[in-house]
């Protein structure tokens, strides 16, 4: 039995991890001097756009673990950042919701991310960033649909 060997220039799955890679080294670099992370970052924006959002909500959406949410959660709390309710209105899930100050360091990291975005994006049409989007959309299902 041979195994088909994964040619690194022509494969999707590596050039799509590769700018994944390069996008959030980029993110990284300009969050870091806000004292952000890029999951710091999609904690405040997932907030922004889901008020309430409870821990396992917000680690899902960041791509990291419940645990690791947890943590960065507490933190952003001791900063003022973000609240939490002191008792679950039902079940065990705490629902959390941006500060004034979570508010305006969102509004701050969101124009950094943004200037990534739009050097990342400052080569293509319309059409090829709307294609990019289909096509990544497509994988995303692909893949989830097993």
């Amino acid at each position: 039995m041979t195994q088909e060997a994964i040619d690194l220039d022509t494969s999707l799955g590596y050039l799509l991890k590769e700018a994944a890679s390069a996008l959030r080294a980029a993110m990284e670099d300009v969050l870091r001097p806000l004292g952000m992370t890029v999951t710091h970052y999609s904690c405040l924006e997932l907030l922004a756009q889901r008020p309430g959002s409870s821990n396992s909500d917000l680690a899902r959406g960041a791509f990291v673990t419940r645990q690791s949410m947890n943590v960065l959660l507490q933190s952003l709390e001791r900063d003022g950042v973000v609240e939490r309710a002191a008792t679950a209105p039902s079940g065990k899930a705490l629902p959390t919701r941006l500060t004034e100050k979570g508010r305006r360091d969102l509004a701050e990291a969101s124009a950094a991310v943004r200037s990534v975005e739009r050097r990342m994006l400052a080569d293509m049409t319309d059409a090829e960033q709307a294609a990019a989007r289909a096509a990544l959309r497509s994988m995303v299902r692909a893949l989830r649909a097993g």
